[in-house]
């Protein structure tokens, strides 16, 4: 692995503790006399100023590692993968080229994926894109969803019912193409760089308790606070931040909506949703190496591995 480029990738649900690994494995990458930097793959991560509901790393918590692909947009930006799949990919090449280790470290399944694998995004079609903005204003996303899952159950659960952008995304993809996205990243496909992915879970009963535990973290560390200062600067502008789980849970409460416990509770319903569909995405990295973060032995087993390889 020493030698030949490798991607290490770290993926999961979200509260699996991702970034503590990523953080663990550059730690013993130091010891050991390799450097390695981190590339986020989170899609909300690439928002400035939205660290309390994603659960970003704090600069002093980074451990001086190197982190990319964080705070990259402004809350009224458009997230791309296309985008975030060229500049990830630069990063990586980047990173390489200095000598390091890249870590890309995420829950997106699909950020994640057009990284690791040979995956060219179709040419948009106006009329089709015009067309099913039209359906969504009309019909709404979840009948957007529906029509889906008809033709790519896989994508479908990865979005989600209430993501109307990226729906309509991937029913333009599917029009333009035949195709569906599932269709055009296939588990076996040859992997755009060497890579080892490390794919984190946790039994369901324990992930659920996490996540809950997590939310209501969320509020009481200032969420609120938070998103109230992101809408002074535009969240509610944003095609994509503002969707993001809590966030528009949080703009709910503060627009009288919903109360405080019933934006906790929606926010955690929905989390725990996300999870299922992030635990049914990577179940395709069919040589990922699973860890159980729990069990500390096995986690230093695996690192150790990991850095004994870059190493040699």
């Amino acid at each position: 692995m020493g030698g030949d480029g490798r991607v290490l990738a770290v993926v999961g649900a979200t509260g699996t503790g991702k970034s503590d690994l990523s953080l663990a494995i550059a730690d013993t990458l130091a010891e050991a006399g390799r450097r390695a930097e981190i590339v986020n793959a989170d899609a909300m991560q690439l928002y400035r100023g939205m660290d309390i509901g994603t659960a970003k790393l704090a600069l002093e918590e980074r451990r001086g590692h190197p982190h990319h692909q964080l705070d990259v947009l402004d809350v009224v930006d458009e997230a791309s993968v296309a985008a975030y799949q060229r500049h990830a990919r630069a990063d990586i090449d980047a990173i390489v080229a200095r000598g390091a280790v890249p870590v890309l470290v995420g829950g997106s399944g699909l950020y994640v994926s057009s990284v690791l694998f040979p995956f060219e995004f179709p040419a948009r079609d106006e009329a089709v894109r015009a067309r099913l903005e039209k359906e969504l204003d009309e019909r709404g996303p979840g009948a957007l969803y529906r029509d889906l899952v008809s033709l790519d159950r896989a994508s479908a659960e990865a979005i989600g019912p209430h993501n109307g952008r990226r729906l309509v995304r991937a029913l333009e993809v599917a029009t333009v193409t035949g195709e569906p996205v599932s269709g055009r990243l296939p588990a076996e496909a040859a992997p755009w760089r060497p890579t080892t992915v490390i794919r984190l879970g946790i039994d369901r009963a324990d992930l659920v308790e996490r996540l809950d535990r997590r939310v209501e973290r969320m509020w009481s560390s200032g969420l609120l606070d938070e998103v109230a200062l992101l809408a002074a600067h535009g969240l509610r502008d944003g095609s994509t931040a503002t969707r993001a789980i809590g966030y528009a849970q949080a703009l709910d409460q503060l627009d009288g909506v919903l109360t405080r416990d019933e934006a906790v509770t929606a926010t955690q319903a929905l989390t725990r949703r996300y999870a299922r569909r992030q635990v049914s995405w990577f179940r395709r990295y069919e040589d990922a190496v699973d860890l159980d973060p729990r069990d500390g032995a096995a986690t230093r087993d695996v690192v150790q591995g990991l850095v004994r390889a870059a190493v040699d």
